[in-house]
Formats: C-alpha cells, structure tokens, sequence
C-alpha cells in the first residue's frame, strides 16, 4: 500500500512522462513512468500515462506489452512477450534496456514465472540487455543480485552467465570482482536454509565453479561444503542432486586433502550422531562421492569397524525406512569398488537378503541390484555342528523378482530392475531366461522408448540388450595358439568346457528373437536422444543383429538401414571411441546390403538416397582399424564391406559405380594386389560389377597408362590360384573385350593370349563359359586392332583350344560361343 506523499509523487512523474514522450524523449520518459509505476502502480493516473503513452506507435511492441505486465499484470500481454523473444526478433538496444528496467527492481513481484521468462529471454537475445544487467551489478552487486535472483530460476542463471561473458564488462578486472561477489551471495542463499529446494543457488555454484574453478573455490569453507553435501540428500529433487554433485565433484578435485578431510569428517560426523536424519545426509553424502572419488570414497567405506557396525546398526527397529534407502544406495555405488565388493559379501549378504524378501518393492529390488553386482557371493552358513560352510546363491533366482519390477509403474522400480539384469545377463542360463520371455522383452522395448531423453534406464536396458546378442569374439590363429599355450600352462587346473550357450547358434537364436521383440523400431524412435555412450552400445547391437543373413531383411525393412546410416552421420567426435562407433555403423551397414537388393534398402524416391550409403561402407576400407583399437587387424570389416559395394554396383543406373570409382579407385586398385585372397577375390568381384557401367569400361579401356596398368592387373588375377578370383576377373575381361582399346592391350600382353584360352580350359565351367566369351569377342573384333588379335590367336592355337572345348561341352550356349569363335578365327 502506497502513502499520500508516494502517490503524489507518482502523479507528478505521470504528467511528467507524458510531457516527455510528447517532446520525443521517449527514455526519459520512459524512466519517469517506471518510478511512478513502483510508488504507486494502482493509481488511475498513473495507469492512465501508461496507457496513453502505449498507445504513441513509437514504442515499440515488446516494450508495449512489458509496460502492461508491469502496470496492469496483463497475463495475455506477458505471454505474448514470451512469443516475441522466443522468435528471436530482434530487439533495439535501448528497448531491451528499457524492458529489463521495468521488470527488475519492483517491490511487487507478480506473474513471476512469466516475467522470469521475459527477464533470461532479454537477455539471452539483447546484447544491450547483457550489458545493462552487468552495470546493475556493476554498481551494487548485492542489491542487483537480490533483484534478480528474487524473480526466479531463470534469471538467477543469467546471472551466473553474465558474470563469465567479458564482452558484457567494461573491464575484466571489473568482471572477476563482480564474478568474486556473486559467487559469494550464491554461496550465502545456499547456507541461508542450509540447502535451497530448488537448487537456485547451487545452480549458479555449480555453473560459476566448473568454469573457474580455480579462482572461487577457495571461498568454500567447511560450512558452506557441508551446506553442499546436505543437497546431495537422496530425498531432494534430482535437479538439486545434480547440481550438488557438480559442485562437489569440482571442489574435492581442486581443494585436495583440505576438501577430502571435510568429505570425511562429514560423514563421520553425521554417523557418530546415530540420529536418522544424520545417518540419511552420511549414506546419501557416501553413494554420491563414490563415482567422483572412488578411492577416497572407498577408503572411507573400508575403514576398520564401519560395516561390521553398520548392519546392527540398520537392524535396529526404530531405524526408519528412509535410513534404510540411503543405506541401500550407499552400498550400490560402493560396488564400484572391488574391494567394497569382498566386503560387501562378508558382511552385508544376509541382510541384503532379507531386505530383499521382506522390504517394500523399491528396497526389495535395490538390495537384489546389489546381490545381481556381486554375483558370485558366497553366504555364510552355520551348519549342525556349528561350523562355518559356504552356500552358493543361484543367480538365476533373482531374475523372476526383477522381471516383477519391470512390470511395475513406479520409475525407481524399473530402474532397478534394468541395472540388476543388465549385471546378471552376463550369465548364459540367464540370457536364455530372458529371450525365452517375449512379454518381459516386449516390455525392454517399451522402457526404451517411454524414458525420458538422458534416464539410466536407457543405458540399462541398452547394456542389457548387447549382452543378450553379443557374440563372443572370433580368434584369430595366434591367438588361439596362446590359449592353447595358456592351457598347458594350466595343465593342473580342471579344462574350461565350451559355453554352448554362448555358440553362434545360441546367439543368433537370441538375436532373433530381440528382432522379433521389435527393437528396431525402438532403436529407431530413440535415435534424437542417444548419449554417444549409448550410440555406441546401440551400433555394436545392430553389428551382432545383422550378422544373421535371415534377419537382414526384417532389419532393413523396419528401418534398420536407414538408421544405420544416420547415427553414423550422427557420431561426429574424433576421439577413438567416436571412430570405433563410426567403424562399426558402417560395418553394420554393410552388412544389410550384401545380400539385399540396394534398391529396396533405398528406394528411387525416398530418402536418404541409395548413393548415401557408400562413404560410410568405403570408410571400412581408408580406416585402418589398427589405428583406434589394439590387436592384430581384423579384415572382416573390409571384406564385408567390398561385398557390400559390389551389391551397390549391381544396380542398373550405374550411378553408385561412377562414385565408388570416383571416391576410390586407388585405393581399390592397392586391394586388388591384397595378399589376402579374400580380400583380393571380392575387390575383384567389385570390378567386374563395375562393368554394367560406361565409367567402369573406361577406366580399363581408354587406353591411356593407367589403363593399361589395370588391365595387366586384371589379367594376371585371371590366372591366380583361386577359382572365385579367376571367375570374377574372367567376367570382367569378357565385358571388357568388346572394346578394342582392350584387345589392343590384351594383343600387346606377352601373356596376354595364353591367359584368355587357360580360362577356356579351365575345370570350373562358369570360368570356361567367360573365356569362350574373351575369344569370341577378340576374334570378332573388326579392324586392325582385330586382325592383330586373330593372328595372335591363331599364333597360339586357339581353334584347337575351342574346338576341343565344343567337343566336349553340353552346354548349347557354351557350343555356339564355341563354334562362334572358331568361324571367326577362320574367317
């Protein structure tokens, strides 16, 4: 309620503002307005000026619809001012500054979270606004900084993010000051309550210590540190957690022992009080560091004493159920640790256990994660004569409660079971459990895709996923010579049979069914929000799915191929993590195009375009694999991806071979002359499907240099060992012979004869059938370059050669070829 003397004061400056804004200075006017607004906004006068001055079409529009927020708390109008900085208009420095005045400062705050809204958005789109914000903090930090922080979540972040732009300072020994201070009044919001239910405060903490680290966080004593760990409280909001554990994870990394005996003492502290609400903020304090500090965390949990004396003290009956949680996900994160693992098993079992079989769902199935990660345990048992044995626990009976927990709707209940299964699907008996459960599966897909972007639950059920279609690494000779030799070595110890769960039947009998369950769509409508953690478990899956030839064409046919083809767009980091995942999309990628039609993968009209896959699969081949992994070198990529591309030439538009020869064509000119037969059989088979295109006959038949280069390299592959290589390059020379820049090369080959009529007496009939076609077409070849040919064909007794093939073949077509090239040779 405003007194007479305000509301006379804000009368004047009314009048005052409209005079103003009439002479053309709108900003004066502007200012007088504000005044009047913040001693008196319910005046009729006062609402008046601003209604009067709103109506001038000089002032702009956001300011227009900021003024009736202010003045008459127009929701509709602060919305739309919403609208407007979320099209990222532009906006006039002095408007901006003039909006921002006018929000900021007002004893009365109302429509908070729309004017939150409109203060980060000024800033965020108006440089002005930035810089506006700065000089306000500039010239009062703390009265700025309660202004702002006051109006809510949104514009507390801009504050942090202000203080670290030196482009919106004057100075930057002016930014480090202001930066210094507000790092000091988030720090004091935060003790203020002893942790703020929003994390406002330790949103800015968090924000101001990762990036400067090293200059704030000596302003954190011991108080404010605890103030920090009791946030990290398992009860608090995970947007609170989160940034609590930001803050933690910065501080303990710069402050060294300092920070490390304050972690300490806290926890401690809080379990030397017994109370419950102590013992909470300890256990939650605990599970939290662990994966920040391992080590740290570790020691304190094996100190001498704490877990024998924990589980009397959790057995307790006036110890609450929530002490109970906390104590659960202390002992969780704990099994990062190997040696909190041994421990865990020697104290912890029975109790585990018994929380397992009596506690409420949640608690029943976090003590049954934590029995699934410690999984070979052994129990203590007391038997007759009361003496100790031990008693194996039977993995496989935690996996029908885990199953019951997928089922439920409770979020922690779900996330409990994926992280459980995905430690116990290690187990072949429990790979078969599951797969065999096509409603359990049916539910794995549908926690794929209703979590939210970024939840554990998609990791979990992803890990889990590639357990189950993992297939165990193929040897290669050497190495399973040292095994052998590790055998030997190992002579005493009982042989380790073969896993027949784990053969290659058994895997492809799971990855069918994972297919069946349909996890490519599910792959497929979690693609925008893969973590590359994720991505890179979600590639490996897709290479263990279409190693199976039958699955291919479901995969593709659901959008497999497609998918394939845009994560490996999607990975763009070059780290070796990065190229492995890239490696091993395009190795996925090519396997589905090996034996299915290009054109059904992509069709004509569709999107992306057939051509699109080809850098990917002809990446398997430039990439050399030894660079981003350790090991001997692992061909198979390159041979499935030459497969690939040769199924990519065969189609009709010859445009896929027109790139491939255009991107490639040294690189498969070194893979003919591969010493691995394989490799060079299907680099070959690529060539002769080159041939159903102009640009793969020029390249052989231009008679340039490199022509002639090729096509020796052609020949001499027709007289090679292997029988798939000759057939390829046989086929190859038969296209090619037609064209009589070749069968001037062939002619001026020393060999060149020889090799051609070797191929007509060959043993397999397919290669006999292509060099019948190479003698026909050079006997038939007019010109002189064909009179050459006849003379050298007939040097090197040809018809003898075919007319013994025509005697003794049954095939018509082979006979007429055959009887075709001896009227030729006659001619």
């Amino acid at each position: 309620m405003s007194n007479k003397g305000d509301e006379d004061r804000a009368v004047n400056l009314a009048a005052q503002a409209i005079q103003l804004v009439a002479s053309g200075r709108i900003e004066n006017g502007s200012r007088a307005l504000r005044e009047a607004a913040s001693l008196a906004p319910d005046n009729p006068q006062v609402k008046a000026a601003f209604i009067k001055i709103q109506s001038d079409d000089e002032i702009h529009i956001l300011q227009k619809l900021c003024s009736k927020l202010v003045l008459e708390q127009s929701e509709q109008a602060g919305r739309e001012g919403l609208e407007y900085l979320n099209r990222s208009a532009e906006i006039p420095g002095t408007v901006a500054k003039e909006c921002l005045d006018l929000l900021v400062g007002r004893k009365e705050v109302t429509l908070k979270e729309i004017r939150d809204g409109i203060v980060s958005g000024l800033v965020r789109e108006s440089v002005a606004a930035k810089s506006a914000l700065a000089r306000r903090l500039l010239e009062s930090s703390t009265a700025a900084f309660e202004h702002i922080y006051d109006i809510g979540d949104k514009s507390a972040n801009s504050i942090a993010e202000i203080v670290l732009q030196p482009s919106a300072w004057p100075s930057e020994s002016d930014r480090m000051k202001v930066e210094a201070d507000v790092f000091q009044l988030f720090l004091a919001k935060l003790l203020a309550v002893g942790h703020d239910d929003d994390g406002r405060a330790l949103k800015g903490i968090a924000r101001l210590l990762t990036t400067d680290a090293g200059r704030l966080h000596p302003f954190i004593d011991e108080d404010l540190f605890d103030a920090i760990l009791c946030s990290l409280d398992y009860r608090q909001p995970a947007e609170v957690r989160s940034q609590a554990t930001l803050a933690t994870a910065k501080y303990l990394e710069l402050s060294g022992a300092k920070g490390q005996a304050y972690l300490a003492k806290f926890i401690s502290g809080h379990i030397g009080k017994g109370h419950g609400e102590d013992l909470v903020l300890a256990f939650s304090a605990a599970a939290a560091v662990f994966p920040i500090v391992p080590t740290q965390a570790a020691a304190l949990f094996l100190t001498d004493g704490f877990l024998p004396s924990l589980i009397p003290l959790l057995n307790k009956k006036n110890k609450s159920e929530k002490v109970e949680q906390a104590a659960l996900n202390m002992l969780s994160a704990a099994c990062l640790d190997g040696a909190c693992r041994t421990a865990i098993k020697k104290h912890c079992v029975q109790w585990l256990l018994l929380v397992m079989n009596t506690g409420k769902e949640n608690r029943s199935g976090l003590a049954a994660v934590i029995l699934a990660k410690v999984s070979d345990l052994t129990l203590p048992r007391k038997d007759t004569g009361g003496k100790s044995e031990q008693e194996k626990i039977d993995v496989n009976d935690l996996v029908p409660l885990f199953k019951k927990l997928l089922a439920s709707p409770r979020e922690e209940n779900r996330q409990s079971s994926i992280e459980g299964l995905a430690y116990l699907s290690i187990q072949p008996t429990v790979k078969e459990q599951l797969v065999g459960d096509r409603l359990f599966l049916a539910r794995v897909m549908d926690c794929l895709k209703t979590s939210q972007p970024g939840a554990t639950t998609i990791f979990g059920s992803l890990t889990l996923i590639d357990h189950l279609t993992r297939y165990l690494p193929v040897l290669s000779e050497e190495q399973k010579k040292m095994n052998q030799l590790k055998a030997y070595a190992n002579a005493s110890k009982l042989a380790v049979k073969p896993e027949p769960l784990e053969d290659s039947t058994a895997v492809s009998r799971r990855c069918k069914a994972i297919v069946e369950a349909g996890v490519i769509p599910s792959f497929v409508a979690i693609s925008d929000h893969l973590s590359p953690a994720s991505a890179a478990i979600v590639v490996n899956i897709m290479l263990s799915l279409v190693q199976t030839p039958a699955l291919r064409g479901t995969i593709a046919q659901q959008g497999g191929a497609r998918f394939l083809l845009l994560r490996y767009t999607a990975i763009t980091g070059t780290s070796d993590a990065d190229k492995q995942a890239r490696r091993t999309a395009a190795h996925a990628l090519a396997r589905v195009l090996i034996s299915l039609n290009p054109t059904l993968v992509f069709p004509t009209a569709g999107s992306p375009p057939l051509t699109s896959a080809i850098r990917p699969i002809l990446s398997l081949l430039s990439e050399d694999q030894a660079d981003i992994s350790e090991g001997p070198r692992n061909l198979l990529p390159n041979f499935e991806a030459l497969l690939a591309l040769t199924n990519l030439a065969s189609t009709p538009s010859g445009e896929a071979t027109e790139i491939i020869i255009r991107q490639a064509l040294p690189l498969i000119e070194d893979l003919l002359l591969s010493n691995n037969p394989l490799i060079q059989r299907a680099t070959t088979e690529l060539v002769c499907n080159f041939m159903n295109s102009p640009a793969g006959i020029e390249i052989f038949a231009d008679e340039s240099k490199a022509a002639d280069r090729r096509l020796h390299i052609l020949l001499a592959l027709a007289d090679v060992d292997d029988a798939g290589t000759r057939k390829a390059a046989g086929g190859a020379l038969a296209a090619l012979t037609c064209y009589e820049g070749v069968v001037k090369g062939i002619t001026a080959k020393e060999r060149g004869m020889d090799i051609l009529l070797d191929l007509c007496t060959d043993e397999d009939q397919d290669i006999v059938h292509r060099g019948l076609v190479c003698i026909h077409n050079m006997a038939s070849m007019e010109g002189p370059a064909g009179e050459v040919a006849r003379k050298k064909l007939d040097d090197a007794k040809a018809v003898d050669v075919v007319r013994d093939v025509v005697e003794k073949t049954k095939d018509p077509v082979m006979g007429a070829l055959g009887r075709g090239a001896v009227d030729a040779l006659r001619g």
